[in-house]
């Protein structure tokens, strides 16, 4: 049988073909656009989702049997807000994870109402980013679209009711919108009362790997499925992304390097990080886990490529870089502001210590020692807790790169393990529709049988240490320049 990942990103959607055993038959990627309403907004289209969905399994399954389908599954991105009316009817764009525009509905929940009282009902503090600040942010902005509500969504639960037409949600993305009491995995009754929300407004939540219900007849039918594909309700991307790298169970670690970056640390027991610089959400595994997640990560890589430097030969330009830890150029990477650990929507990107013999590579360089800085800086929250960690693995856009791997390695001194595939959320997608089709009895089980590691990317003692030293230069530029961020708006 064959299982379909669908993962849904900022920039495209990705589709996954796996067959059961856990080989990659396929993979198709989709594009749609992304707007830029305002400065620091970012929203897009639901409808341009599901359409380049649609077209997206077509052509999947082009010259495969669609019969052998047995489930769909998803990793999608997190925390974006989707507004139903009473039609079903998507009400505005969608407001998505790095969309900045909710300043004062931030600074409400977590100073108003409090950060202790947020942390005890949500397990987390509020974020930009999240969803319950926007909520608040269209009650505030747009109250006669608020008044349409009938049903909240998050991107790819969006995805799954135009598949199923059930209206549902997973642990692990309902964790992200501050609505949801993750210890015990509900939503918080607390929550809705101050952000003027009905329970029914709310989809019913679901295990990852549990089934929703199954594709709907005539659509099944346009796509040449069976009408018993089981659609299971999927992951948040980044908890999609650890099934698909095996970062299941006990004190296991993946770093995505993707339009975002995340540190995820797995865990069985709920655990709340006392600060709430990491996200304490429930994993796809049905356990736990901490995450810290900057918010422009490989893209700050594609911005300097793109549309600084002006080429879409990364390699190339990385190919120039040979005196790693010896970089005298820094680079913040908070192009859409900074979420783990500094929660500063006014942060933006910056270079310092140029001189008039810096070259080019030095910039390109200084881009991705940036990120890899701070992905630290949740990696440091995380040792404070007491966590040990000695390994990660790896996934993203990003991880392609040996050098940035290199690079991570060292600033993190951890051995970096690379898997067979680097799919990420699609392949951890369809690994949660295989479990939900009994293919496997477990994500554990399905991590276990069906992840590989190829390679292991070993620090090197000597260059880790130049890597400390810059970290510790690196680690006092935000603090001392934060106070210049929301001047120069």
């Amino acid at each position: 049988m064959y299982y379909i990942g669908v993962d849904l990103g900022t920039s495209a959607v990705k589709l996954l073909l796996m067959e059961g055993s856990g080989r990659i038959a396929n993979v198709v990627s989709r594009e749609y656009p992304l707007y830029f309403p305002h400065p620091g907004w970012s929203e897009q289209n639901p409808g341009d989702w599901y359409e380049q969905t649609i077209a997206g399994i077509r052509e999947l399954l082009t010259g495969f049997d669609g019969t052998q389908v047995a489930g769909i599954s998803f990793g999608g991105q997190m925390h974006g807000l989707v507004i139903l009316d009473s039609q079903d009817q998507v009400i505005r764009p969608a407001i998505l994870w790095n969309d900045g525009r909710t300043a004062e509905e931030n600074d409400y929940l977590n100073n108003v109402i409090g950060k202790e009282k947020l942390s005890a009902y949500t397990a987390n503090i509020s974020f930009t980013g999240f969803t319950a600040s926007k909520l608040l942010w269209v009650k505030n902005h747009e109250p006669e679209n608020f008044s349409r509500i009938e049903k909240i969504m998050l991107p790819k639960d969006y995805l799954a009711y135009k598949l199923t037409g059930v209206h549902c949600t997973d642990v692990s993305d309902a964790s992200g919108m501050l609505l949801f009491d993750v210890k015990n995995r509900c939503w918080s009754e607390e929550m809705c009362r101050i952000c003027s929300v009905k329970k029914e407004q709310l989809a019913r939540i679901y295990e990852s790997y549990e089934a929703v219900g199954t594709v709907l007849p005539e659509l099944a039918r346009k796509l040449g499925l069976s009408d018993h594909v089981k659609v299971a309700a999927g992951a948040g991307d980044n908890a999609a992304a650890a099934v698909g790298t095996g970062t299941v169970g006990e004190g296991m670690c993946n770093i995505s390097l993707g339009t975002s970056g995340t540190i995820f640390i797995s865990s069985e027991k709920f655990g709340v990080d006392k600060n709430n610089a990491l996200h304490a959400f429930a994993h796809a595994d049905g356990h736990y886990h901490l995450m810290g997640c900057m918010l422009s990560a490989a893209s700050c890589n594609k911005w300097w490529m793109d549309d600084i430097v002006g080429t879409k030969d990364y390699g190339k330009e990385q190919a120039d870089i040979a005196k790693l830890g010896e970089n005298h150029v820094y680079f913040l990477p908070y192009l859409m502001g900074e979420r783990s650990p500094h929660n500063d929507p006014d942060a933006r990107g910056t270079f310092i210590g140029m001189t008039m013999d810096t070259t080019r590579a030095d910039m390109t360089q200084a881009v991705l020692e940036g990120v890899a800085f701070a992905l630290r800086d949740s990696f440091e929250v995380a040792k404070s807790l007491g966590i040990h960690i000695e390994r990660t693995k790896i996934c993203g856009g990003g991880a392609k790169s040996p050098l940035w791997k290199k690079i991570i390695a060292n600033v993190m001194n951890i051995k970096v393990d690379v898997i067979e595939s680097e799919e990420g959320p699609g392949l951890g997608g369809a690994m949660l529709a295989a479990v939900a089709c009994g293919e496997y009895a477990s994500v554990e089980e399905a991590a276990q049988k069906l992840v590989k590691v190829v390679d292991t990317v070993e620090p090197d003692a000597e260059l880790a240490a130049k890597y400390e030293a810059r970290y510790q230069q690196f680690q006092r530029i935000y603090p001392t320049v934060k106070s210049l961020f929301p001047q120069i708006k």
